[in-house]
């Protein structure tokens, strides 16, 4: 068949949730049988997220082919459990670079350079690059909320490509907001009808209305949009407030939205099979016991900052049969202030994520200590994994002073240490060690079989790694180093073989473990926190 191309707004207000809504209708047709594949438009001018902090945009996600992303890539790869590349995330500042690179080129023949057509024609490519990969369907997102000034030109591009492509080919689908007043409980239309309108003013009818809310929407809710908004009534889709992420495909799914994709767009396809997806998504609503778990870090008041930790922690508890229940802590306002006996003494298990510059590091490095100290499972991830050498060289080695020169460049032992690559580089984006790497480990580890492999490949996020110089003083004081780049120079993952748990990796781990396939070192480190907890109830 013809690639099928479904393009999704969002409109009232901003994180309505259309990633999730987006990534959902790929779990929704990869379960009958498609190939899908989801690009995410971000209309910001920064070439990607690499630069951006998590207070403004959240986690940055990263592919295996190196590209920094926005956080709803990782909710596209979990959903529909397929890899994407730097070509599934696109930013209006990457495609105004290539269009002003075209032109510095003279590839415009020295004609006008304008908004349209080469700005629109600029964007319609990239949703083609990804059809001509050979999916059956393409779903791209366009991000921020409709009427923003810098999205106009998404707006534009996905209206176009409409006549470009055939209009059989092509659906538009609008998520918005039905909120209802407090004191009268009444849903309340009109935010949509404004939104709809605002939409059709660019020249796009939606084709599909999905409206967040808080509770079911009456029939008589569902005809007033349908008659205000010129959309058939069978194609209002509720999209009801759920316990969890997962339970929203099912939502939808029940609400008639696959049928009305399919039938809008004539794809012929099998009967859904969710293949293990429901007892996920059962099972993190209904596992009869709940671990507390720990994450240390500094953007803990901003939980999308961490977000695909905090899911991959789900992923292996709901393997495990149990809840999460993460516990935020700040390593600066409360652990520097309090100790970490006071913030962690009621934890079956502390996980140190990644992330950058020196605030925050020395309640990481505190916490550490009491993991190590008093057998509490651990899991240290990039920045985690730097911190734990800091703590077992300062406190086991008696290297006084030790550091990373990413905080201290005059440190007596720079035990991390910026790599010797990394340091003529003076950009910040795009210039780190990225994407998949290949790692090599100890057959003879635990973690060897918690992979049940002895070579595999991670994605990475860092300019700073252990300093060779130091990994024998480590070695001799019991530090193991399970895993490293096929040369040996790199250091990938550490472990203390006589601790529960106590095992740090250089690489992200949470960027690969998706529902019902929990990551290997995730669920190693769940599965130390469940023996702490059955042993404390004992």
């Amino acid at each position: 068949m013809n690639t099928k191309y479904i393009f999704v707004t969002g409109g009232v207000v901003s994180s309505i949730g259309k990633g999730i809504v987006a990534a959902s209708v790929g779990r929704l047709l990869k379960n009958r049988g498609l190939s899908v594949s989801i690009l995410k438009f971000d209309p910001y001018i920064n070439i990607d997220a690499g630069t951006m902090s998590p207070y403004q945009h959240g986690e940055v996600f990263v592919t295996e082919d190196g590209a920094e992303t926005d956080l709803d890539l990782g909710h596209y790869e979990r959903f529909i459990d397929t890899n994407h590349s730097r070509e599934n995330n696109v930013t209006a500042g990457s495609v105004y670079q290539s269009v002003i690179n075209k032109e510095r080129k003279g590839d415009y023949l020295s004609g006008t350079v304008q908004v349209i057509p080469h700005i629109t024609d600029e964007i319609k490519e990239r949703i083609k690059v990804i059809a001509e990969k050979g999916f059956q369907v393409v779903i791209t997102e366009i991000g921020g909320t409709v009427g923003d000034i810098e999205g106009l030109p998404f707006i534009e591009a996905i209206r176009q490509f409409k006549k470009d492509v055939g209009k059989e080919n092509v659906i538009y689908v609008h998520v918005t907001l039905i909120p209802s007043l407090s004191t009268t409980s009444e849903l309340k239309t009109k935010p949509t009808q404004h939104s709809v309108k605002e939409l059709r003013s660019y020249g796009i009818q939606p084709d599909i209305l999905v409206c967040r809310t808080d509770s079911h929407l009456p029939a008589s809710v569902k005809e007033k949009l349908s008659l205000f908004c010129d959309i058939d009534k069978e194609a209002v889709i509720e999209g009801h407030d759920v316990e969890s992420i997962y339970d929203v495909p099912l939502s939808l799914e029940d609400a008639g939205l696959a049928r009305q994709v399919i039938s809008r767009l004539g794809i012929e396809c099998a009967d859904p099979k969710w293949n293990g997806w429901l007892d996920v998504a059962h099972n993190l609503k209904n596992a009869p016991k709940t671990l507390k778990i720990a994450i240390v870090g500094k953007y803990v008041a901003l939980n999308d900052a961490y977000i695909s930790v905090s899911e991959s922690l789900k992923h292996a508890g709901a393997q495990l049969g149990y809840k999460i229940d993460t516990k935020w802590v700040h390593a600066d306002g409360e652990i520097e202030k309090h100790g970490a006996a006071s913030c962690l003494s009621d934890v079956d298990g502390i996980l140190i994520p990644g992330g950058f510059g020196d605030r925050g590091i020395e309640g990481k490095i505190e916490a550490i200590r009491f993991t190590r100290e008093n057998n509490v499972p651990f899991l240290g991830l990039c920045l985690g994994m730097q911190c734990a050498i800091i703590e077992f060289a300062r406190n086991v080695c008696n290297l006084e002073g030790a550091n990373s020169t990413e905080f201290n460049t005059a440190s007596a032992h720079p035990v991390i240490d910026l790599m010797e690559h990394q340091k003529d580089i003076t950009d910040r984006g795009g210039t780190m060690r990225l994407g998949k790497w290949p790692c090599k480990i100890d057959p003879d580890s635990k973690i060897a079989t918690l992979y049940n492999a002895v070579e595999i490949s991670e994605r990475h996020r860092h300019r700073y790694e252990v300093n060779n110089s130091y990994r024998s003083r480590l070695s001799e004081s019991g530090l193991r180093f399970p895993g490293t780049s096929p040369d040996e120079q790199l250091v990938e993952i550490i472990e203390l073989p006589d601790h529960p748990w106590f095992v740090a990796c250089q690489f992200h781990p949470e960027f690969k473990s998706r529902p019902g396939k929990p990551h290997p070192l995730f669920l190693g480190f769940i599965q130390a926190a469940v023996k702490r907890f059955e042993t404390n109830c004992q």
